[in-house]
């Protein structure tokens, strides 16, 4: 059965012509605002800080030759410090959800480009939630693969015309559509969605049974929530290189989700994993939808969201639930790595560009005035880093012992404070997501003294990529390369 056209008169329904215009508006690629002098300053600074580095080793003495890693050592630190103090408010357990509290309806927007062999398990984890969506959208953009034979031997659907929707069991819809790319797949969809959130599912991502819920019950109690991210785990190929990468992404998974809590306490989170993620459907479509120009939609979408909602006076937060989970197929050969976080630092560059005039910007709060500059800092840490060990190479090679014993104290101390910091993570994600997450401490810290020669640097070279991208204005959907890592 085919659903013959697009909803009439629905308050939430919007047209892709509709959005474009809300987009031409609001975004700052396209309505660009000038540039503050804070911008210019903090992001100024960050570059020349590094010219000085490159130049420590030729006007300095004894260990300071190393000042490249002294710098981006401590600026690590910072962070790490930060995120801990800022995650002790996890030791203390949630209030109650109130009695009788409203919950808004829900829709599960799917976006797939020949996903023909893992599509069918992650539609079935969204029909089996514990509180199931009221409606689950499939956007497809313009596959070629065996989606219509997955779908029809899955789910008795039968492969709909171009521009329209064929209805499957319960709540199951699937949108076929000219291939245009993401965020124009998922724009098409919003017009065929009446669910007061969107929550946002990547074809290769696999939900717990109580994910719909917790993200349900999330916006139902913050009527200022207009986007939340869930938790995700990566899982990658039972190969040695597979678990390999598995092991290290797990852990820096672990860390960043803590960051992301630690950034929403000061009401300045960012970072919403579009795998997994709810939004306000209101607030999306008011600003514009999706930017098909950026290579990290979801990334951009937040940044427009809580600039026209702080310049509106909209009162419009973020939020990391940590009661929905979900498990992601990650990458499982290093250069499949490599192009996922060329793209992932590729659009982090252009959405840092785009929306520079909020940088140092008192009028955006704490997400103006540190979080954004400690992106400005990132667009470049990179950089540090791999001129660090670059030095260390070339003292290596130059026989200068002297230097590096001297270093060597700051790597310990180093290696040392993020052990410490490794196992506290590992006991306070456990009590924050809960007794079912697989961590080993022991893991933990031989993650810790191999990541910084090792993983570490794969995603610094995947940052220059990421670079050369970004300059070069390249961007596609990229090849889907699945190992069927979730079975």
């Amino acid at each position: 059965m085919t659903a013959p056209a697009r909803r009439a008169g629905d308050p939430l329904a919007a047209s892709p012509e509709g959005l474009a215009n809300r987009l031409r508006i609001l975004s700052p690629r396209l309505s660009p605002p000038p540039t503050s002098w804070p911008s210019y300053a903090i992001h100024g600074a960050t570059l020349a800080l590094w010219i000085l580095l490159l130049a420590a080793p030729f006007g300095l003495k004894g260990v300071f030759v190393w000042s490249a890693g002294i710098v981006y050592a401590g600026y690590d630190t910072v962070l790490l410090v930060f995120t801990f103090a800022r995650t002790l408010a996890l030791l203390c357990p949630p209030p109650p959800a109130p009695p009788g509290m409203k919950r808004p309806t829900l829709a599960v927007l799917v976006a797939a480009r020949n996903e023909a062999g893992v599509l069918p398990a992650t539609l079935r984890a969204l029909l089996e939630q514990a509180e199931p969506p009221e409606e689950i959208m499939v956007a497809d953009d313009g596959s070629t693969d065996a989606t219509g034979e997955a779908m029809r031997a899955a789910f008795g659907m039968e492969r709909p015309a171009i521009g329209a929707v064929a209805i499957g069991p319960g709540p199951l819809r699937w949108l076929r559509l000219p291939p245009g790319g993401k965020a124009r797949a998922m724009n098409a969809a919003l017009g065929w969605l009446a669910s007061e959130v969107v929550v946002t599912v990547d074809a290769d991502t696999h939900l717990e049974p109580g994910a719909i819920a917790a993200m349900r019950e999330a916006f139902a109690r913050d009527p200022g929530l207009v986007a939340a991210t869930g938790v995700i785990t990566p899982v990658c190929a039972p190969t040695l290189v597979g678990q390999t990468l598995q092991w290290f992404q797990t852990y820096e998974y672990m860390r960043n989700f803590l960051s992301r809590y630690a950034w929403m306490r000061g009401d300045s989170l960012l970072l919403i994993s579009g795998a997994f993620a709810g939004f306000r459907a209101r607030a999306v479509v008011e600003v514009g939808g999706f930017d098909p120009d950026c290579l990290v939609e979801d990334y951009e979408l937040i940044h427009r969201l809580r600039r026209f909602g702080a310049d509106e006076g909209r009162g419009w937060r973020t939020a990391v639930v940590g009661g929905a989970r979900a498990r992601t197929e990650a990458p499982s050969t290093p250069m499949a790595f490599l192009r996922q976080r060329r793209r992932w630092f590729g659009g982090f560059l252009q959405t840092q560009f785009w929306y520079r005039e909020m940088v140092g910007n008192q009028r955006y709060g704490e997400l103006g005035m540190v979080h954004l500059p400690v992106k400005a800092a990132d667009t470049v840490q990179p950089i540090y880093g791999l001129t660090a060990f670059g030095l260390l190479i070339t003292y290596l090679v130059t026989g200068r012992l002297g230097i590096l014993l001297a270093i060597s104290g700051i790597i310990g101390a180093k290696i040392a404070l993020d052990l410490a910091f490794h196992l506290w993570s590992v006991m306070l994600y456990r009590r924050w997501i809960g007794p079912g997450v697989r961590l080993s401490p022991l893991l933990a810290i031989a993650a810790a003294v191999a990541e910084p020669f090792t993983f570490q640097l794969l995603r610094h070279v995947a940052a220059l990529w990421g670079w050369a991208t970004f300059l070069t204005g390249r961007q596609t959907w990229g090849r889907q390369s699945r190992a069927g890592a979730l079975g």
